[in-house]
């Protein structure tokens, strides 16, 4: 168990130090965490909706900060190359996002194109029904995503790494609550600061 705490933490901590520098993307974290935890109590009544909110805000917020505001160039923090980290990263590189979000941004138009979905629902016949279906689908995504990951982890490195980065997975909600609570703030006085050297 001391194992898997320890590789645990070095997980947490190779994300936090290698993929959250800037601000910005401390703070579109907080908002991802805070819709996580939001969607974490959802789910248990309203699993569609969980989902609309853990795709439709919480993983929009939280991939933006790392495709837009993230710096891509030599790390000198760290000492390393931007392809460096994204080789060692364990779960979802920015490679395997580009996929995963592929996949999440295309599910919404293939339900409207076939409102079905090959026979899984009974076509919606309103808006509240499609975002039903789609929260649905999204939900589906989420849970095949992580799984797709553990067996690609447990095959391609071992077991304890796919266990363990299961668990970063679906507790980074609360430990990037914690650790990122301060960052909007800290945005907000940086931006206040920059404009008033201007």
């Amino acid at each position: 168990m001391t194992g898997f705490r320890e590789h645990l933490k070095e997980q947490r901590w190779d994300d936090h130090r290698y993929y959250h520098h800037s601000l910005i993307n401390q703070s579109l974290h907080f908002v991802s965490a805070a819709t996580f935890l939001v969607a974490y109590v959802v789910v248990w009544t309203d699993p569609a909706l969980a989902a609309l909110l853990g795709w439709g805000i919480a993983m929009t917020t939280r991939q933006s900060g790392h495709f837009f505001f993230e710096p891509r160039g030599y790390d000198e923090v760290n000492d390393c190359s931007h392809d460096h980290k994204e080789e060692i990263k364990v779960g979802y590189n920015l490679a395997r996002k580009v996929v995963l979000m592929g996949l999440w941004a295309a599910s919404p138009l293939v339900l409207l194109a076939q409102p079905s979905l090959l026979g899984i629902f009974a076509p919606h016949t309103s808006p509240a029904e499609y975002f039903n279906h789609l929260g649905l689908v999204w939900l589906a995504l989420g849970v095949g995503g992580l799984l797709f990951r553990v067996v690609q982890l447990f095959i391609t490195r071992d077991v304890n790494t796919g266990l363990v980065w299961t668990t970063k997975i679906l507790t980074d909600p609360f430990c990037d609550f914690a650790l990122y609570h301060r960052s909007p703030a800290k945005l907000v006085r940086h931006v206040l600061a920059q404009r008033a050297v201007r």
